[in-house]
């Protein structure tokens, strides 16, 4: 006798899983799973208010002074970055943040910038 290689067995029950289902759906509902999983897979981006914006720039401005340890949290390409280092510059002309880790400097621009955690 043939072996069924999609036929699970869980006790006594026989059960083909997903493959009993595929010929229900069309091309077209699939195509909208896979976006929609595509998409659930992205962070939403916050959006912060004046307060929360003045805030951060607060805590960026007490971390640039105080030449600590800071963990940055940025948005970018619809997926959240965490940055660990100390801020060197605040470049307010061109809206970004200079800072350091071990691996060198780099630069991040303050719209991508989510919050800002002084490590001490």
């Amino acid at each position: 006798m043939k072996g069924n290689k999609h036929l699970k067995v869980q006790g006594e029950i026989k059960d083909r899983g997903m493959i009993k289902w595929q010929g229900m759906m069309l091309t077209e509902h699939v195509e909208m799973i896979r976006a929609w999983y595509e998409e659930d897979k992205h962070d939403a981006k916050p959006d912060l208010d004046e307060t929360d914006l003045q805030l951060l720039e607060e805590e960026l401005v007490l971390a640039a002074q105080r030449k600590c340890h800071v963990k940055l949290k940025s948005w970018k390409e619809r997926r959240f970055h965490y940055h660990i280092g100390i801020i060197q510059e605040l470049d307010q002309h061109s809206r970004s943040i200079t800072y350091q880790d071990p691996s060198g400097m780099h630069r991040l621009p303050m719209e991508e910038l989510v919050s800002v955690w002084l490590i001490d």
